[in-house]
């Protein structure tokens, strides 16, 4: 079976020679890139006569997947909404990713960047440079009422990780968990949440359900000046809007992720906006969090040529 990496995991090349070694033992050919493509033109050519794709977060095409005789794709990510699922399930073609690798450098991003806020990381920045003696006044997430939009894996480590700030905690998903009950959070309906918040972060895959899950009605309930923060996904947040709330100054946010992937355009609303902290698509992206991705694609890749499927995605 031949089985083509190609993107780079970002992680020590010995552990990939190591993986490479023991697969060719195996009996399979295996081939890896260390950059990524840059054309659909060049992914068809990487793939040619490849029976397992391993990829990161660069987007695969229908032009690719139906030019080609791939039978698994390995996702060294948790989204899939860069990938043509209607192409794979056309072309029966499996489908696995790696959820659960950066959940807790998410979550620990998404507290830099509400310290960020609330202390003005930015404005402050600009102060020490501009040789006046005075300072921004900051506020603390302690006594805050923080509300948590998706209680998956990476709201619960959220969670358990703004319990030592002295804040209230409430939150609302699609379904209720014992678990998360029992830490002392109460689920409440979005209007609640987006009403009683004083900060709000995102935990919510994009789909067809979630594209502007937080638009024009959801963003005016919020409270006058709250925090929102969106690691999750740019899509499910109405972004020309918020950037036009936060430029009347009704809303700040720290922001990681946007409707395309970075660099931005020039006239792209958020890049201009005020009251804004963004970060450059980077939530997932630590030493640590790369050697959990890699341990997971190759655990995907064995459980596969061993006949089973583990972390598989339903097209």
């Amino acid at each position: 079976m031949k089985i083509s990496l190609i993107d780079p995991l970002e992680v020590d090349s010995a552990i990939i020679e190591k993986e490479a070694n023991k697969l060719r033992e195996m009996g399979h050919e295996f081939e890896y890139f260390d950059q990524s493509s840059k054309s659909d033109e060049e992914k068809i050519e990487r793939l040619k006569d490849t029976d397992v794709a391993i990829i990161t977060n660069k987007p695969l095409s229908a032009k690719v997947i139906n030019n080609t005789k791939l039978k698994l794709v390995d996702v060294a990510f948790t989204g899939v909404d860069h990938i043509d699922l209607d192409a794979l399930k056309e072309n029966d073609i499996k489908l696995v990713n790696a959820s659960g690798y950066s959940d807790d450098s998410v979550a620990e991003l998404v507290i830099g960047l509400t310290i960020s806020v609330l202390r003005k990381f930015n404005k402050n920045r600009e102060n020490i440079f501009e040789g006046e003696d005075h300072y921004l006044l900051g506020e603390l997430i302690k006594g805050k009422t923080f509300g948590v939009i998706g209680t998956g894996n990476i709201g619960s480590k959220l969670i358990d990780l703004l319990k030592v700030f002295g804040c209230k905690i409430i939150a609302h998903s699609r379904s209720e968990k014992e678990d998360i009950k029992a830490k002392g959070v109460e689920y409440v309906s979005l209007e609640e949440l987006l009403r009683e918040s004083d900060i709000v972060s995102l935990h919510i895959p994009n789909n067809k359900e979630t594209k502007n899950f937080l638009g024009k009605d959801e963003l005016d309930m919020m409270k006058e000046g709250a925090v929102l923060i969106n690691c999750a996904r740019g899509a499910v947040v109405d972004n020309d809007y918020l950037a036009k709330l936060l430029n009347e100054d009704k809303l700040r946010a720290g922001i990681d992720v946007f409707d395309m992937e970075p660099p931005l355009p020039e006239d792209y609303p958020l890049r201009n906006a005020k009251n804004v902290i963004l970060t450059n698509h980077v939530a997932f992206y630590t030493k640590e969090a790369m050697e959990i991705r890699a341990r997971i694609v190759f655990d995907n890749l064995y459980s596969y040529l061993d006949g089973k499927l583990i972390n598989e995605i339903s097209l």
